[in-house]
């Protein structure tokens, strides 16, 4: 298993992605006879926390940054993240043989082809760092139909996924939609409250991962509504 940072009194940084963003552009106005030399680097600004400002990094101190380890958080919410990405599944699985509306089939194999592409995408980060691919079929702490999969954000419940496995037409649009914008919803809580809870996403890799997936659902959830007519 690979090295985590320690959660406790651990100083946050940004991902490494986000160091040295801010560089100087140069003067606009400059002439061939001020141009500066060649061989000057840009400086390297670490960008703060939210609502505190940058601070500007000595060559030395630039060149002594680590990359920020994964934690203990972010294995948690990628493990989890899975599990929530295979109930989406199983509800555009019932798409094809109840919906009324032929479009709907169209939404819903866009929401499977991509919760399809970010389940290998989280298997492979776990993978990579020597962590178990726990949390699919109820495999995780007992967590399962019935188990705390349900307190995430967004999960319908065993009641809820038999209500819309047992309509058809346009009452099934109807719950399918509000079951997958408020499923969506929950999955956006999940990346928000990784990336702000000061706890995990500051490795560039999960990182990158959360806020795809934060911009996937929010851009399906806007969809959604459309379609809704809310």
């Amino acid at each position: 298993m690979g090295s985590r940072s320690n959660r406790g009194g651990r100083v946050r940084r940004w991902p490494a992605l986000l160091v040295g963003l801010a560089v100087a552009l140069g003067s606009a106005a400059c002439t061939s006879d001020d141009e500066a030399p060649a061989d000057d680097a840009a400086p390297v600004v670490q960008l703060g926390a939210p609502g505190e400002s940058g601070k500007t990094l000595s060559p030395d101190e630039a060149e002594a940054i680590e990359d920020p380890t994964w934690t203990d958080a972010d294995v948690e919410f990628v493990q989890m993240m899975l599990p929530h990405h295979q109930q989406a599944l199983e509800m555009t699985a019932l798409v094809e043989d109840r919906a009324a509306d032929p479009d709907l089939a169209q939404l819903a194999e866009r929401i499977e082809v991509s919760q399809q592409d970010e389940i290998a995408l989280l298997e492979k980060w776990l993978d990579q760092r020597g962590e178990m691919v726990s949390g699919m079929h109820g495999d995780h702490g007992g967590h399962g139909d019935g188990g705390g999969h349900q307190d995430m954000p967004g999960m319908l419940t065993p009641a809820q996924l038999d209500q819309l496995a047992r309509s058809k037409g346009e009452r099934f649009d109807r719950l399918f939609l509000q079951g997958m914008i408020r499923h969506h919803e929950g999955a956006v809580v999940m990346v928000e409250t990784l990336l702000t809870g000061g706890e995990g996403g500051q490795e560039s890799e999960v990182f990158q991962l959360a806020s795809h997936i934060g911009t996937d659902q929010q851009v399906e959830i806007a969809a959604m509504k459309e379609r809704l007519g809310s």
